[in-house]
């Protein structure tokens, strides 16, 4: 018997609690009683992203939330600075050709985080730009760019922060209100521990600002549509109903556990994780490593994507590897949304036994014993 066992940025693995609530029977999306769900959600979605500002929802992927973080705040002709660090960072550049705006492109080396000064830098020199875009954690390289620090420089200036916190949200701290975070979209399989269907937005003053004067075509995506209708406790089209319920069920388990223990789980899985890997003399990939992945540089010899299919054909355990430049060198290891510490300690396990089946010279247990090490002390600090 293999047993599956899901490790990978988005989707993660969905708690019994919540298949349990979104298979109960369907409830019509205008009844009283999908109000009183749905008004729970939106106050629970601000409790997440720490705001008060409204925090919007959409029937979609990540990328539908990602194009409404386009869409509505900018026009035609348009110019933007693209934080590009990995494949999700080219999105936005993506978004920009499609639109029609011109996009000032930071190139970051994969595996390192963007410079706030060279975005000061890019905002100097480029001072019509209206927009800084960014991800929070780039899922295909397990970068954290650093957000606080470049909402304090697009302050200084008439560009917009937006942020795809997609694989952040839930994982690690990002108080939109404290730090001056203009917009952040997020979806629900990720941290939130649900199956995809559902993503977020929310916005503040000045990004609400420029959707007065923003004129790329948008229907579906429409913001200041759904806000209306969302403060009246509906959608403008139809949600993503049993999602939605489930998504109540989820939020429900983050106040259990609370954001600053949430916060301190993923941290510590973290440690664990790199922990792990370091004492198996493995390197690992990010120079800004994020609480929501561990990425790490295969030995040499290994190739990455025939440790990740043996992984999985052996032991049903599935991470994913390298994309573009980084496929056949790397490995990535997610610890977002629901595990716990002797998840890693599976995870970390079934590395070395693969390793050592495709014949690289490292030690059984060695991992394991550092993981369980760090992940310990981290425990004992936390109190």
């Amino acid at each position: 018997m293999k047993k599956i066992r899901l490790l990978t940025p988005g989707p993660t693995p969905v708690p019994e609690r919540l298949s349990l609530r979104m298979a109960q029977p369907i409830v019509h999306h205008r009844s009283p009683e999908f109000e009183q769900v749905f008004a729970r959600v939106r106050e629970g979605l601000q409790w997440l992203f720490q705001t008060k500002e409204d925090v919007i929802q959409f029937a979609s992927s990540g990328t539908g939330a990602m194009e409404a973080a386009f869409t509505n705040f900018l026009r035609k002709g348009d110019t933007v600075i693209v934080i590009d660090g990995g494949k999700f960072g080219e999105r936005w550049a993506k978004f920009a050709k499609a639109y029609g705006v011109k996009a000032v492109t930071l190139k970051c080396a994969w595996g390192s985080p963007v410079d706030p000064a060279a975005v000061e830098k890019a905002l100097e020199d480029n001072p019509e730009a209206k927009g800084v875009f960014v991800q929070a954690n780039e899922s295909s390289t397990g970068v954290a760019h650093p957000i606080q620090a470049l909402a304090k420089v697009a302050q200084k200036s008439p560009a917009i922060l937006v942020v795809d916190a997609i694989s952040a949200l839930g994982a690690f701290d990002l108080p939109f209100d404290a730090w001056g975070i203009d917009v952040m979209v997020s979806a629900c399989h990720k941290a939130l521990g649900l199956p995809p269907g559902i993503s977020f937005l929310a916005a503040n003053a000045r990004a609400w600002k420029l959707n007065e004067t923003a004129d790329l075509p948008r229907f579906y995506f429409d913001l200041r549509r759904e806000r209306e209708s969302q403060r009246k406790n509906q959608t403008a089209w139809t949600p993503a109903i049993s999602i939605v319920e489930g998504l109540d069920e989820s939020l429900k388990m983050f106040r259990e556990e609370g954001l600053v223990a949430c916060f301190a789980r993923h941290e510590r899985l973290a440690q664990g994780a790199r922990a792990g890997m370091k004492a198996l003399g493995l390197e690992l990939y990010s120079k800004a490593p994020s609480a929501a992945m561990t990425t790490v540089v295969a030995p040499a010899g290994v190739d990455s994507e025939k440790l990740v299919k043996h992984l999985f054909s052996r032991y049903g355990i599935k991470l994913v590897g390298g994309q573009d430049e980084a496929k056949g060198k790397i490995f990535r290891i997610a610890h977002l949304g629901y595990f716990d510490d002797f998840d890693m300690l599976i995870v970390v396990g079934a590395i070395e036994r693969g390793l050592a089946d495709l014949g690289a010279r490292i030690e059984l247990g060695k991992g394991l014993a550092a993981a369980q090490t760090a992940m310990a002390e981290a425990s004992r600090k936390a109190g």
